[in-house]
Formats: structure tokens, sequence, C-alpha cells
């Protein structure tokens, strides 16, 4: 593992929560949800899920949630105008208030209501006195007030966008650091609380002064000195500055009866917070609570094993780390060697300079044989004073039979890292029995990120050391040469340590499911190696090829954006979401498709492309948005992650991130490149062949209608598959009644909207926005397609129920896809699960095969020395650099591996194509 990951774990951390900011953003978002009663509940779900992600993402060891007292502050008394614009609370959120607090104090947190002042003030001052007494603090908010408390200690999280903000990022969002927000915030005002600033004065006017001047201030002494307007709307705005300061200002002094020392959380009431659930009819979180799955139960001994029956070990205290030792000398790395050798298991990671595995320089290496026994070997640490170290090739000659053998003892997490790094050396890491990052992943590839801190915290419930908290943080971090030895010895010793108690953990449970074993031992762990053969080898890039595309597509930009100021009648900033809604829906009185949480007209860019069905500007700036993000992403970056040394382009894939077993990929991401225009396809002609070689292009042919043929066993489909019939021309014959060789392209592309629209659990009011045509009418084709293909009906219908009955759904192969979210009373949120449910089979089991294929081609390359290798794996296709002069044979083979890759009851069929670039290959 490099030395620049970061972990996301650290002490149990203290949580205040500002309840008031949530309520008000849960009742606005939230759909209007109620109990069968009549009673709002929406409020109550949406805050109570937030506190719930809380607990089972940060695992706190104190938590308060915090609300606003009714009636007047201080602040009133300040100010009269305080907060008089806002509008009255609505009775649907009033009703939710009080069950909310019984709710939260029954699941265990402490409540505070503090009369007089606001939820802002009691967390200020709780902040300060965690603070003094060094505790890591989470304040969880929404609102930008708070950013006055951040400093090294507190972090502000919400919840609800996933967004989280430290110093730096303080700095990133507003431009100063965190003591000066109040100095920003009386500048700018505020219009939610109604506290005056300087009329006219933004954000960026604020930043300028606030660093010309250092403070409020400052700014104030030299109000004379600023011209124009700007500088007369300030100097009339001198006199209530101050009081906009005092407004803005958070109280850190409060004197509370609740103190930080307070805030511990107890053990739900059980009983009690079940018949709530069960009032509210919060029926998920029920069942949660009856069998001992809740979040809120991961403190206390009624945890009961979860679906799926994951294991976690109780809450213990940290691991004697007393036994971790720092290497050297050859003699004590013989030692360990002879003990690496002959453990039964041992955990194995590097420590770098890098996370491009290409150019990581390797720093040291650690090992674990048993919890708490663990060591480090730095290698390469370069800073002044640091101590003398082991030569680093002398090291690696030592370990080399141990690395490379085939014993089979050495476990990792995210292995194939360290192999890319290890072979920059010349060493061949062939000895890998498990991977924790994978066997987390096949166990469940939902419950939890699979990076080692979040494993650490769910399964091993401990915390680990940060990167940061030895390097620091920013543009001032340090890499891993340069941090003191005895605190990298500390870090990388745990990282060893940590991965084989996961180890410890995840493989007995991985194991007791035949199936989901067979998955980690066939295909995840072998194709592993593949990967990492294919990164390494990586992708020939004509960078003076994406020059000249470059140029061409600048032009078309600029002929668009003259296009689309033209028919605004203006100029207008092409990528202003608030610019375009006032040219779309003030000036032209363009229907409003959606609404923004907020009230405002949307022009996101699902409704963009609605709008672009009637009107030419909304189809000019998706065109402009496709452009420049296409420049931004590959014309002007590819090139600039040519590897210097190769001559070519090194992706990562990604083997634990999307859920159903897709690979991913980034730096570049090739699973994006566009290829429905002529630009983004284009794009894929950079992707050449080296010098004597051409490109072999092997893609699956309607994999995932053919997977649904054989899990459907619908004879209709099947027939067509047997029959190698164009599938979107049977389904056509079938929907509209006509003879196959009478059905026209209108009816084929309906066809196959249909086809591939049903499998992704479209609905008819999709297809009907697809194919421009009236819902009914859309509605009518679904139950044509129906009609004539029951099976499929009757197979979407069972695995609905099933995946409602156990929770997950599986592929073929057996990859399990839990559906937390399939029993849910939210209708979007159930009915977005149900559609996973219906699709996870096929995309999984597409997943499955390819790198089954993957595998079969990579073995049979090695095994007959076949001057061809693998280069790239894209969607459902493998794309071959193949020597000239074997291309039809090699393109045969493959081929055939591909078909031989599973035993379905249709037919696989793959189309082979050859080419100078990927894009003619195809």
């Amino acid at each position: 593992m490099s030395g620049v990951d970061s972990k996301t774990s650290e002490d149990r951390p203290v949580i205040l929560v500002d309840g008031s900011a949530y309520l008000y953003r849960a009742f606005h978002a939230m759909p209007p949800l109620n109990n069968s009663q009549g009673q709002p509940t929406g409020a109550i779900y949406g805050v109570v899920n937030m506190l719930r992600r809380l607990v089972a993402d940060y695992q706190p060891q104190s938590m308060g949630v915090v609300f606003d007292a009714s009636g007047k502050t201080f602040r009133d008394d300040i100010y009269t105008e305080y907060k008089a614009n806002r509008e009255r609370m609505p009775d649907d959120m009033r009703s939710q208030i009080k069950p909310l607090y019984n709710l939260v104090e029954k699941m265990g947190f402490p409540l505070l209501i503090v009369e007089g002042v606001e939820a802002d003030d009691v967390i200020g001052t709780l902040s300060v006195q965690a603070t003094a007494q060094g505790l890591k603090t989470i304040i969880s908010t929404g609102d930008k007030d708070m950013a006055q408390l951040v400093n090294d200690h507190v972090t502000l999280v919400n919840t609800m966008t996933n967004t989280v903000m430290d110093p730096d990022g303080v700095v990133e969002k507003f431009g100063v650091e965190p003591a000066k927000i109040i100095d920003y915030l009386a500048l700018v005002g505020d219009t939610s609380d109604n506290i005056p600033g300087v009329p006219g004065c933004g954000p960026k006017t604020a930043v300028k002064w606030l660093n010309q001047f250092t403070n409020l201030d400052g700014v104030i002494a030299h109000a004379d000195e600023i011209k124009g307007k700007i500088g007369e709307k300030l100097r009339n705005a001198v006199e209530h500055l101050p009081m906009s300061y005092d407004l803005a200002s958070i109280r850190l002094n409060l004197e509370l009866d609740q103190t930080i020392d307070d805030l511990r959380i107890k053990e739900p009431e059980i009983e009690a917070l079940a018949a709530l659930y069960q009032e509210l009819e919060f029926k998920t979180w029920s069942k949660e609570l009856a069998d001992g799955s809740s979040p809120l139960l991961t403190r206390g001994s009624q945890r009961a094993a979860a679906q799926p029956q994951i294991q976690q070990k109780p809450e213990s205290p940290s691991t004697d780390q007393s036994q971790y030792e720092i290497i050297t000398s050859m003699t004590a790395l013989d030692a360990w060697i002879e003990k690496l050798q002959s453990a039964d298991l041992f955990a194995f990671d590097t420590e770098t300079t890098s996370l491009n595995y290409m150019q990581a320089q390797l720093v040291g290496l650690s090992f674990a044989v048993a919890t708490g026994k663990a060591a480090y070997v730095p290698l390469a640490h370069d800073y002044d004073g640091a101590p003398a170290q082991l030569d680093r090739d002398a090291v690696l000659e030592r370990l080399r039979s141990l690395l490379e053998g085939e014993a089979r003892n050495l476990v990792g997490q995210h292995i194939k890292y360290d192999i890319n790094v290890l072979a920059n050396y010349g060493i061949n890491l062939a000895n890998v029995a498990h991977d924790t990052m994978l066997e987390s992943y096949v166990l469940d590839s939902t419950a939890t990120r699979h990076d080692m801190d979040s494993l650490a915290k769910k399964y091993l419930n401990t915390g680990t050391v940060k990167f940061e908290d030895i390097a620091g943080k920013g543009k001032k971090q340090l890499t891993f040469n340069q941090i003191d030895v005895t605190k990298a010895a500390h870090y990388a010793a745990e990282d060893a340590d940590i991965t084989l108690q996961l180890h410890a953990a995840l493989w007995p449970q991985l194991s007791s499911e035949p199936a989901l074993k067979s998955l980690y031992e066939e295909i995840e762990l072998p194709v592993m190696h593949v990967l990492s053969r294919i990164e390494r080898t990586g992708v020939q890039i004509d960078d003076g090829m994406l020059a000249r595309q470059g140029e061409s597509i600048a032009k078309t930009i600029e002929a668009v954006k003259a296009s689309a100021f033209e028919d605004a009648g203006k100029e207008f900033n092409l990528g202003s979401p608030k610019q375009i809604g006032e040219i779309f829906f003030e000036e032209k009185q363009y229907p409003v498709i959606r609404k923004t949480p907020k009230g405002q007209p949307s022009t996101a860019e699902d409704v963009l492309e609605q709008l672009a069905l009637d009107y030419p500007l909304p189809r000019l700036i998706l065109q402009h948005r496709g452009l420049t993000k296409l420049m931004s992403t590959y014309i002007e970056k590819l090139p600039q992650q040519i590897n210097p040394g190769t001559q070519r382009v090194h992706t990562s894939y990604n083997q634990a991130v999307a859920s159903t077993g897709r690979l991913s990929s980034t730096d570049p991401n090739l699973q994006n490149i566009p290829v429905r225009t002529e630009e983004g396809r284009r794009i894929r002609e950079a992707f050449t062949a080296a010098k004597g070689y051409r490109l072999l292009a092997a893609d699956y042919s309607q994999i995932e209608l053919r997977i649904m043929a054989h899990l459907s066993e619908d004879a209709g489909l099947t027939k067509a598959f047997e029959k190698g019939l164009d599938v979107h021309v049977a389904t056509a014959a079938e929907v509209f009644g006509v003879p196959v060789d009478a059905v026209e392209s209108d009816q084929r592309r309906s066809a196959k909207a249909i086809n591939f629209g049903l499998i992704y659990g479209m609905s008819a009011f999709g297809l009907a926005k697809q194919l421009g045509i009236a819902r009914g009418e859309a509605q009518t084709y679904i139950d044509l397609y129906f009609e004539r293909y029951p099976g499929v009906k009757r197979y979407m219908d069972e695995t609905r129920a099933l995946a409602k009955q156990r929770g997950y759904v599986e592929t073929v192969f057996g990859r399990r896809l839990y559906l937390p979210d399939i029993n849910a009373r939210n209708a979007q949120m159930r009915n977005y699960a149900e559609r996973t449910a219906i699709n996870a089979p096929m995309q999984g089991t597409a997943a499955d095969i390819i790198k089954r294929a993957m595998i079969a081609v990579d073995q049979w390359l090695t095994a007959e020395s076949i001057d061809a290798r693998i280069i790239m794996q894209v969607h459902d296709e493998l794309v071959l650099e193949v020597k000239a002069g074997q291309l039809e044979a090699t393109g045969e083979h493959v081929r055939g591996l591909m078909v031989d890759a599973a035993d379905l009851k249709v037919p696989l069929e793959v189309d082979v194509g050859i080419g100078d670039s990927w894009e003619e290959a195809h």
C-alpha cells in the first residue's frame, strides 16, 4: 500500500449534530411521507436516517444532537429584524418535531435544547470543550456559518451531501481561513438570517478585501481607500458592520447543563424504539431491530448476524503494538524471513512515494505474522538526519525466493498495487494467497467501501493511523521517504497487522459460502494477476493525432457557443445553471420540467435532453458540455498521462468498486470514452498499435440480452438467439405483429429500446421519453412485449419477490448483490432497488463472463508464447495488441475462448475486428 494512501479513522470522534439544520433540509428534500394515520414522517425519516449513517460511518464515542429552542434568542435583542424574513414553520414540519425528539432519545443520543441561544452556539461551546481535551470532533451540519468553528481538531461533515470540510476545505470553498469566516459573513451578509452586510459585496469582493486588509476592522479602517460604487456602499454600511459581525459570531462560552463529558452514547431503548418505529411505520428499521442488524446495535452486546451474516469483532482495546519492530540489519531481516517462510500465513505491504504504480519508488516493506507481531524495513527514507538503512536491492534479492515462490502464504490488501510496484524492481510477486480487499468485496460488495480503514472499522471495530497524522495535509504534505522512520514504522507495521486480522475475520465467513468462495478463488484472485499485466503493458497513444483533433474540436466549440449566443440573443456563461435558467424560464418561457429542492426550475442534463426535443438552445448547450468535457478529460489530459519510460498510457483497473462485479478504470477512465458522437469515436483513433503490431478488438454481442434469455428461459427469446436472428428485428416482429422481413427501421429502433430498457427497469414514461411517443403508446409496447415474451415477465416478477425475501440477488456464478432498500417504505428507494434486482444478475453475470474470458485468454497467450498481449478491457470487450501475421489465428482462438467462458442456454457471440487503431478495429 502506498504511503500516500489516506486512512479514514483514528480515535473514535465526538459528533455534534445540528439537528435543526437537518430538520429543515430533510423536510424540503424528502418526499411528503405519511404513515397510514396521515401523520407526516418524511422529515423524521430523513434526520433519523442521517443519524444512523453517522453512527455507521464514524462509530462515535460521544454524540450530541442539538436543536434550536422555540422563542427568541439574544440575537433578536441585538437586531429586531434578525430572521424576520423567514417564513413560519409549516404545520407538517412542526408536527414532526416532538416525535423526532423522542426518537433521538430512545436511540441513545443525548438531546440538547437550550433556551435563549441557537443550536450553533451550543455546538460551538461544546466543540471548544472537546478541543481543550484534545478530542477529534465532527460537526454534522449543512450550515455554512459553522465553518468558523473548523480547526485541526474540528471538521464539518454534511451527511446529506457527503461533503467534508477541514481547514484547507474552508479555504477552498470560501477563499479565507476559518478564523476569518465571521468577517466574511459580516461583509456578504446572510439573507436567510437577515443579517445585513455590504450591499453588492459578494464572496469574491469580501475575500479580496480580507486578503488585502486582514480582517473586518482593517476593511472598515481602509473604507475610504476603496473606490467606485462598492466603496460608497461599504462606507454607508460601516455603521452596522460590527452588529453584523456580532450576529454572525457563534458563542463559544455558554454555561451549559450538559458538557462534552455528558455526551456519551447510551444503548438504545430497544422496546421503546421498536414501538416508535412501528407507530411511524418504518418497517425496515423495525426489522433491523428485531434481527439485530441495526447500526445502532454495533456498540452493544445485542449485535446479531445481519444480512449478509457478517461477523464483527466486539469493541476492544486497540492492538498491542509493543512488538512492532524496525529492521535495520540483515541478521534481523534473515530472522524475519525464517518466520515468514514457516508461517501458515503472513501479511505483506509496501510503502512508496506515489499512488501511480509506474512512478512509485519503494520506501519500505512491512510484514506481520500474528496480531501485534509486525515489522517494518525502512529502505529509502532520505530526510536530513535519517538513520542508516538496509540497501533496497540487497533486501529485495534476499526476499526474492519468498515473494516469487509458490508457498501461497502471503496476504495483502489491494495487493495488485504491490505487485505492480515490485515489478518496477524486477520482482514477480507470485506468492499471493489472499487479498482482504477482494475477500470483503466478494462477501458483500455493498456493505462498505473496501479500503483497509473502512474494513478495519466495520469488521474489527478498530481505528487506524491516518497518513495525514504522520505526513501532514495539503501542499505541505510529506511523501513517505520524508517521514521520520519511527512514525513510518508504526504506520506501516499497523497496515500489515490489520491486514492479517482482517483476513482472519473475513475468510471464515467467505469460505462458509461455497459459491462465493469459488468466485473469489477461481475468478477474482486470478483476474487480479491478469489485470496487473494489462496495467503494466499499457496502451500506445498518438498524442499528435489528439492535438489535431483538439484544434478541430476547439473550432467546433466556438461555433456551438456562437450559435447558442445567437439563439439566446446575448452572450452568457454556458456552464452557469443560474444564467441558463434565467434565459430558459424567464426570457424564453420554456416549460418547467422539474424543480430543484430549493424550488428553482432545474437545468439538469436529463431536463436539457427533454427540452432539446423541442428547442435548439438546450441541444447546443448539451453539445457544448459534451465537447468541452471531451477536451478536458481526453484530448488535453491523455498526452499528459503518457509514461516517459514506456511511452504508453497505464490505467488502473478497479476491481472492488462497482457493486455488480464490473471493472472500472481510472487515470484514465477508459470506460467512459463517448462513442455516440463522431468526435468521441475519433478519440479511439488515437489508441494505436506499436510498430509491427495491430489491434484486435473482441466484443461480446448483446451479452446481457443473452443472459436474460438464459435466466428467464423464455421460449421466444431463446429461439431468436438459437436461430441467430437479429434479436431486435425478432422482437419488433413479435411486438408489432409483422413478418421478420417486413420490420421497418423505426420498428427495430423501438424494439431495441424495449429490449435494453426493460432489463434496466425502464418504465413506460422512460420508454415514451426515449422514443418520443405518448406514454400510453409506450405502455402498449411494453404490454405487447410481455405478452410475446411471458418468460421475461415471469422472471422479473419472481426475481423481485425473491429479492424482497432474501435481500439479495445472484449471478449465474453465485455473485451476490445485497439490496438493503428492497423493502424500503420510501417508494423511490424501493423502486430503484427493484430495478437493480432485475438488472444486477445480468450485469454481474456479464462481468463474471468477461473476467473468465480474460483469465482464459491470458493463460493461452502465456502457455503458447503467442506474440500478443491484452492491453485493455472495456465494458464487454477485450483489446489485444497482436504481432502482424498472427492476427487471424489469434482472433479465432480468442473468439473461441470467449464463447466458451460460460455455458448458457443460448450461444454467446463475439465480434472480432482488426485495425491499426482501436476505432478501426471496430
